[in-house]
């Protein structure tokens, strides 16, 4: 939550509620919703760290708000972000730590284990179907993710068919 937040930030002064709505607005439903106080604690630990600066901003009707910039090591640690690549792709995976256990533990069977995932696989692409039919179809961002995820996922299923493949060639 750390550096988009910052991002958030590198457009000018905001405070945490309106970085919670800009996030949501951004990814819309698909991405699970940051809770407020989540970005609140962030704000306070990115504050202490100097990434940013908050500055209390009296209102008439309601409590003092803090509204939050960011500072240049913010800036530094933003601009490093964007240079740095996602650690892909994933080699540690449960699923697979478990069909390569299955056999030695004889507490489940590896045919059993890719249909239950493969069932899971399926019902999550039907409810991100289900999402970017509600979504909003000027929000790209957001059906982009959506996009990705189903493109993992059927990359996945992909897998366990070639996992099945496998397994039953070797008996």
């Amino acid at each position: 939550m750390r550096l988009p937040l910052l991002a958030l930030l590198a457009r000018g002064p905001a405070h945490g509620y309106e970085l919670k709505q800009d996030l949501e607005q951004l990814l819309g439903s698909a991405y699970p919703q940051p809770n407020v106080g989540q970005i609140y604690v962030t704000l306070g630990r990115l504050e202490k760290t100097g990434l940013i600066e908050g500055e209390d901003v009296a209102q008439s009707s309601r409590p003092n708000k803090k509204v939050y910039h960011l500072t240049d090591a913010g800036r530094e640690a933003l601009l490093a972000w964007y240079e740095e690549t996602a650690d892909e792709p994933r080699v540690r995976d449960e699923f697979f730590m478990k069909l390569a256990l299955a056999p030695q533990t004889g507490l489940a069977d590896r045919i059993a284990l890719i249909n239950r995932q493969r069932r899971q696989y399926l019902n999550t692409m039907r409810q991100l179907s289900k999402l970017a039919a509600a979504e909003d179809r000027d929000n790209r961002i957001s059906h982009l993710l959506i996009e990705g995820a189903m493109l993992h996922l059927q990359a996945d299923l992909d897998w366990l068919e070639r996992c099945q493949e496998e397994l039953e060639e070797l008996g």
